[in-house]
């Protein structure tokens, strides 16, 4: 669970950017998440599937997996009959349940001079991973602007090396970058970072994203507040 010593994702919505010193180039970690937005926070899953190369999952498979899975091939069958409208739906809820590659990078925030966690997306990761690649023989000299802009499917972020140090940084700033000098980023930090999951959890959390978990073959076993929706549903609205 979230055990550990209570470090969190700093915060990092679209418009923020952060003065960073990188200490290294493998202060990251994978994970797999699972989670929808404003309805089931993030999580990963105790007994995480296995996965293919692409990051699907093919076997072991968590209740997330099970209704992703469900979903996809209502998706497939709707293709196979040619009916994209259905398809396209079905393929909307699917990406509700899939399990997402992230990323969790460490710098040090040079205005408070305290590590920080941000949670990153592949693509983002990648971009962001490049420069770190890049500038490595740099590291101990150079003050990156960590910073995210857009929104939806054009969100970017870019991690972007400052040219002045003197210009660009305040006394202060320099004073955090200095002390981090031949040090490396505290890896336990990343410890009970991440929610896992226990199977009911991940079940209960089904029912809160308004998934019939008996679609899957699940239920919660009796004593459960496993509540109904207010509203009944007309067999007429069911696309099946």
């Amino acid at each position: 669970g979230g055990s550990g010593n209570g470090m969190e994702f700093t915060s990092f919505k679209s418009g923020s950017s952060f003065k960073v010193r990188v200490l290294g180039t493998e202060d990251l970690i994978r994970f797999y998440s699972y989670g929808i937005y404003k309805k089931v926070n993030s999580f990963v899953a105790q007994n995480p599937s296995k996965m293919n190369d692409k990051g699907f999952p093919v076997a072991d498979y968590t209740p997330w997996d099970l209704a992703w899975k469900y979903y996809q091939d209502l998706k497939k069958a709707a293709a196979d009959k040619g009916d994209s409208k259905a398809e396209e739906k079905y393929k909307e809820e699917a990406a509700k349940y899939r399990v997402k590659e992230r990323y969790a990078l460490g710098f040090i925030d040079l205005e408070t001079g305290n590590p920080i966690i941000i949670d990153l997306s592949k693509k983002q990761a990648q971009a962001v991973y490049a420069v770190i690649t890049k500038f490595e023989k740099k590291l101990g000299k150079v003050a990156f602007e960590l910073s995210k802009t857009g929104s939806g499917t054009s969100t970017t972020v870019s991690l972007t090396p400052f040219i002045d140090m003197e210009e660009d940084l305040t006394d202060k700033e320099r004073e955090n970058f200095n002390k981090y000098d031949g040090k490396e980023f505290d890896m336990s930090l990343f410890d009970g970072l991440l929610f896992e999951a226990d199977e009911k959890t991940q079940i209960e959390n089904l029912v809160a994203a308004g998934f019939d978990i008996s679609l899957i073959g699940k239920s919660l076993g009796a004593g459960s507040n496993n509540e109904k929706d207010d509203e009944e549903i007309n067999d007429e609205d069911m696309p099946f």
